[in-house]
């Protein structure tokens, strides 16, 4: 299933919104496990002198959190978090949004080292529904919440010759490429698409998770394509399926 996110021609340079940087506070602070053994979540008035923000603004970061199934609200009886096993320990990562996925990498670490490949894998482009001729440099990371965590994600991240030489200036340990790609090739993000599967784990996969060969795990493909439509970027990321969950809001139209 193929999904284009929402806001997704919205320039990167453009500030993350206040209520989603607030709910990523509290989304660490959760799974950090601040509130467990019934230490009560703040209220709202203590939220809204805590970060020095609005009413509005707590309410749709604890929206948020609560779509994402890591809290309960309820009219009288304020706000409790969900305990881990009620969503199955796993990391519940909203990534609907371009401000989304950089707070996704804010909130883990990664280090890539570069594939010797010049080629887009068969079995990659042949689920891609764009033009990816042409060379390809590659670069693989393995993500975690901490250094001494298990991983949450194996990304294998391409990048388009068009690029030329600013994808030899790239930070493999600032942990977000495409941000970085963005400013050093002067190019923009027009749309992002992503396509999600539920597959097992090869062999190779299996071994940089850590976990069983033909374990379950959650495929996200994602093209990074400039306001022309050309895809530039591609990265493939591969979840435990026990560690990860995504999380995802629709707007309807008014």
């Amino acid at each position: 299933m193929e999904i284009e996110l929402a806001n997704a021609a919205t320039p990167l340079k453009k500030k993350t919104p206040r209520y989603m940087q607030v709910a990523g506070e509290l989304r660490e602070a959760i799974i950090g496990g601040r509130y467990e053994n019934g230490q009560p979540f703040p209220t709202e008035t203590a939220l809204c002198r805590e970060y020095d923000v609005s009413r509005f603004t707590v309410r749709e970061a604890l929206k948020r959190l609560e779509m994402e199934g890591l809290i309960s609200r309820r009219r009288g009886s304020g706000t409790t978090v969900q305990p881990a096993s009620a969503r199955g320990g796993a990391l519940h990562q909203p990534l609907s949004n371009v401000g989304e996925l950089l707070q996704y990498a804010r909130d883990s670490e990664v280090v890539y080292k570069e594939i010797a490949n010049d080629t887009l894998p068969a079995e990659v482009a042949e689920q891609i529904g764009e033009d990816t001729k042409g060379n390809w440099r590659s670069f693989r990371g393995t993500r975690r919440q901490a250094a001494d965590a298990p991983p949450i994600a194996v990304t294998d991240a391409y990048f388009h010759e068009s690029l030329g030489g600013a994808v030899d200036q790239l930070d493999l340990a600032a942990g977000t490429l495409f941000s970085q790609i963005e400013q050093l090739a002067g190019v923009t993000i027009g749309r992002v698409t992503q396509d999600i599967q539920a597959i097992a784990a090869d062999a190779e996969t299996a071994d940089a998770l850590g976990i069983e060969k033909g374990s379950p795990v959650l495929r996200i493909i994602r093209c990074y394509l400039d306001p022309a439509g050309k895809v530039y970027e591609i990265s493939v990321s591969h979840h435990p399926g026990d560690r990860f969950a995504y999380a995802m809001h629709i707007d309807l139209d008014s």
